[in-house]
């Protein structure tokens, strides 16, 4: 497997060991444990990921793999020759929903593909990757990464961000992209949410379609982003109703963790202790969540220990603790998946 270039140098150095975890993980969860003998080797002056796949691959195997976070090509050995493998891809958008944002502390995007789709294997549902219309939630979803992604592979995205400037630039994104791009979409509630006569948050839900065929069909996806802190998730989203979680936790550098008792801190484990507990609750029996952190300001041990006092079980071996890499000097970033036992 070639891997995808990426813009940002460092990631692009870890990219490697990332997609061979990522390509373990893969052949556990969906391809039946054939994935054997990954390693990198150097072909024709590039880097490969090479594996052996036990009785070769399907078409559905290939349309599976195709997804992966750094996949840009795939071949066969045949003698000394590579040949081509045909790959199908979830994507229903084109690419600049992914690219087109730019802001400073913005996640790269092939790192929230990463992210969404290690989480998506640890669930119940991996092995309907190819039909199944995920709920994807973002708890700490900023401008709308994850939401982009989960878009972008057919899913129903939520969201949650307590900063009213994040959610005002999404909101602009999405609603310039959707008419931009001419696609079929539908604006279901945009603006305050009240309470008792007071406002307790700011909600933009969308549907749109892929094609206009699709919305004929009635094959549409949903958008739904919230403005409020996210340990109050259960005021805005219903308990166990959501496939997957996945969050990008503050890194404590530039930006810090906020809770309603303790204010802005550098120490993402008070937000994953206060909001821990609510984000399991939305998750279906057999969901998944996964985050992401900065271990220079939190021990893994001590985020397994949040997400295990939340009524998660941690998937703790093998390739899934092999996912920690560097992004700047100050960051050291690791990678959790947990699952929510029935």
């Amino acid at each position: 497997m070639l891997s995808l270039p990426s813009s940002n140098r460092v990631y692009s150095g870890a990219a490697v060991e990332l997609t061979r975890a990522e390509l373990e993980i893969f052949g556990d969860a969906v391809l039946g444990g054939r994935i054997g003998d990954v390693a990198t080797t150097t072909i024709g002056g590039a880097r490969y990921i090479t594996f052996d796949a036990a009785g070769g691959l399907s078409e559905q195997d290939a349309a599976l793999l195709g997804n992966l976070s750094s996949a840009y090509a795939i071949f066969e050995f045949v003698g000394d020759l590579l040949r081509p493998v045909p790959l199908t891809r979830l994507d229903r958008f084109d690419d600049d929903l992914l690219t087109i944002q730019k802001y400073p502390g913005k996640t790269n995007e092939q790192f929230t593909k990463l992210l969404l789709n290690l989480t998506l294997l640890a669930s119940d549902g991996a092995g309907d990757l190819l039909t199944r219309r995920f709920r994807v939630l973002d708890p700490l979803c900023g401008r709308g990464t994850t939401l982009n992604q989960a878009m972008m592979y057919g899913f129903d995205a939520a969201g949650l961000d307590r900063d009213s400037k994040d959610f005002e630039a999404y909101q602009t994104f999405l609603s310039t992209w959707l008419k931009r791009k001419r696609i079929k979409h539908r604006v279901l509630e945009s603006g305050p949410i009240r309470r008792e006569r007071k406002v307790v948050g700011r909600r933009l839900r969308v549907e749109l379609a892929a094609s206009k065929e699709a919305h004929k069909a009635g094959d549409v996806q949903s958008v739904d982003m919230v403005n409020a802190d996210t340990t109050r998730i259960g005021e805005f989203f219903r308990p166990e109703t959501m496939d997957v979680v996945v969050a990008d936790a503050p890194y404590g550098v530039q930006h810090g963790s906020r809770t309603a008792e303790n204010g802005l801190a550098r120490d993402p484990l008070a937000l994953l202790n206060a909001a821990a507990p609510g984000w399991a609750r939305v998750l279906r029996p057999g969901g998944a969540l996964g985050i992401s952190w900065n271990t220079n300001v939190a021990r893994r041990e001590a985020a397994a220990e949040c997400l295990a006092a939340a009524g998660l079980t941690v998937l703790d071996t093998g390739p899934w603790r092999t996912l920690s890499h560097r992004v700047d000097q100050s960051i050291v970033r690791d990678v959790l998946v947990a699952h929510k036992p029935h």
